[in-house]
């Protein structure tokens, strides 16, 4: 056992035989329940003696996923109401050391997920000479359903809180509150893209990694309010915070699961708004697209993965029986001309199905094309592309969404990564992706020259990682002007 020591008091965690020492589940603001719901995070109560912390905390409440993605996507749910709490590996515990911070923001659709799991053990980067910090921020209607009254985007508020505990409690841990670097993956990613451009966030980390998500996932007032009614008609209620506080926990966590079944089942606009596009009826609400721009003073280092759409193509089993009807339909919701982009995409594709062809397409919408953007508007970061391919699913699952997150971990032998991971991925592509995020978290630079209009290097994580010059042109340019 190891103690150390935060502003509302003592904790005491465990000592790895390797060195590590971990502190788990510390709260970072209060419980968010009772009169705190639907409200900013408060700050945690104090408490006297040294605090076990040896097990994760509450997670926030949230559904289960809906099969099939239940068996592939690393999940735990921990009843309780002080969800709001972190996680911490460290080398050093104790002040003096002065090593660089990561923290971790998990994704999940905004509904689901949790720093409380297994795949997100940070042992690895404390190995390599990071402080590594996990946490769990409020999801769906609590964190960001848009409510008369109260603060919009709670689950953000949450993160800012936890960064803010990190400045003020992570130098006692051996971090460097000076030398901090964000990152996630999916809605993890998407609320960096957020809080690059929130005056709130401003100063509480230097570096940021952008996994699988940018700047373009957001609902607008209107729509957000649209979703807000609809999940308060299947619950008989008002759409007022208070109306919701009402409703059972259970009986709130199933409507919020029905909501995003019904947006998948009737993308209808107008029922909907952005959301039809974004798949997720909880996201971060915003006026407008807002890129943080040369002067937001973090570095970036952002990217995707090669086929991040087949996640959701190949476990269903839609890739083979997608039409070319709905191919074109797709395709011009997302504000491509079929008729001129679908052969540019068919030309590096030769045989593709439609169901194939949609997977390249929409991983560029969600994706491959924010994060460009993202790179442009900030002048010096750096880009990859994540594109080894996992033999599941009779190698269809490809390149897909999420499978980035064992290499970066360092944690191909977690049990929860084996449905997606397959037998014998390959250690050397995970040398590689963790050793540059540890080597961006400790100097800026993760080994690869920055993206710029001119070269547009991309770093590419294969068996055999190599820098490439503007990967898929002629793709990328199709979406000027249009995302």
């Amino acid at each position: 056992m190891t103690v150390c020591s935060t502003r509302q008091g003592d904790v005491r965690g465990r000592l790895s035989p390797d060195g590590v020492a971990s502190f788990l589940g510390i709260p970072y603001a209060a419980p968010p329940f009772g009169a705190r719901r639907f409200r900013a995070p408060a700050p945690p109560e104090p408490w006297t003696g040294a605090r076990d912390a040896t097990a994760y905390g509450p997670t926030a409440p949230h559904p289960p996923y809906a099969p099939p993605f239940d068996v592939l996507i690393p999940e735990e749910v921990i009843p309780g109401e002080d969800c709001l709490n972190l996680n911490i590996w460290t080398p050093a515990p104790g002040p003096g050391s002065g090593l660089p911070v990561m923290v971790w923001l998990h994704g999940g659709a905004f509904s689901n997920g949790s720093g409380s799991a297994s795949a997100y053990d940070g042992s690895a980067f404390a190995r390599d000479g990071v402080v590594c910090v996990t946490l769990n921020y409020r999801l769906g209607t609590d964190g960001f359903a848009h409510l008369p009254g109260v603060p919009d985007n709670r689950g953000l508020l949450d993160q800012i809180a936890a960064l803010r505990w990190i400045q003020d409690n992570i130098a006692d841990f051996g971090g460097d509150p000076e030398q901090v670097t964000v990152f996630g993956e999916s809605a993890g990613a998407m609320s960096i893209g957020v809080l690059l451009a929130t005056e709130g966030a401003r100063g509480l980390f230097r570096r940021a990694i952008l996994q699988s998500g940018a700047c373009h996932h957001f609902l607008r007032p209107p729509s957000a309010a649209r979703i807000t009614a609809r999940l308060a008609e299947k619950l008989g209620i008002d759409p007022t915070p208070e109306a919701f506080a009402e409703v059972p926990l259970p009986e709130l966590l199933t409507a919020q699961a029905e909501l995003r079944a019904e947006v998948n089942a009737r993308p209808d606009p107008a029922l909907w708004g952005e959301a039809v596009l974004n798949i997720m009826p909880f996201e971060p609400v915003q006026p407008a697209l807002s890129l943080p721009g040369p002067d937001c003073g973090v570095d970036l280092l952002i990217g995707s993965n090669r086929e991040e759409y087949r996640f959701f193509l190949v476990p269903t089993e839609r890739l083979e029986v997608f039409p070319e009807a709905r191919l074109h339909a797709m395709a011009t919701a997302y504000g491509l001309d079929p008729a001129k982009a679908l052969p540019v995409y068919r030309g590096t594709r030769p045989g593709a199905t439609p169901g194939e062809l949609l997977d390249a397409v929409a991983t560029d919408w969600f994706y491959r094309i924010p994060a460009i953007r993202l790179a442009e508007s900030v002048p010096g970061s750096y880009m990859y592309e994540f594109a080894w391919r996992s033999p599941q699913f009779a190698s269809r699952l490809g390149a897909c969404h999420a499978l980035d997150l064992p290499f970066v971990f360092d944690r191909l032998d977690d049990p929860s990564y084996a449905p997606m991971l397959g037998a014998h991925p390959p250690q050397t592509v995970a040398d590689a992706m963790h050793g540059a995020w540890v080597a961006f978290a400790k100097t800026g630079d993760p080994g690869w020259p920055a993206y710029d209009r001119s070269s547009r290097t991309t770093m590419t994580f294969d068996v055999d990682p190599a820098p490439e010059h503007d990967p898929r042109a002629d793709e990328r340019l199709l979406w000027e002007g249009v995302r």
